[in-house]
């Protein structure tokens, strides 16, 4: 059981859940899809989680607000007009196959 940071709306039957859990004596960051598993008995939602997500050990943490912040700076650039700035770095598996 962890601690419940955030749920993030996906659709009508799903939500993103942000979370703080342990495993195996590390504290990690989960960001997961859950789905709708049932109803209680005053009608709300009873959700479970689905495979599909990613776990971070907390330490990790700094990275990923920098990868939130990056990501807000490209949604500003989008909507002003601008060229997003591009990370220059390694290439993806995808863009390797380009070569």
């Amino acid at each position: 059981m962890g601690i419940l940071i955030k749920d993030i709306q996906r659709n009508s039957n799903e939500i993103i859940r942000i979370e703080v859990s342990e495993f195996k004596g590390k504290e990690l960051i989960n960001l997961r899809i859950w789905f709708i598993a049932d109803r209680d008995a005053d009608g709300n939602n009873i959700y479970k989680p689905t495979q599909k997500g990613v776990a971070l050990n907390i330490s990790e943490f700094a990275e990923l607000k920098d990868g939130i912040d990056r990501l807000q700076a490209y949604i500003n650039d989008r909507k002003a007009g601008t060229m997003p700035e591009q990370l220059s770095g390694e290439k993806r598996v995808e863009d390797a196959d380009d070569d």
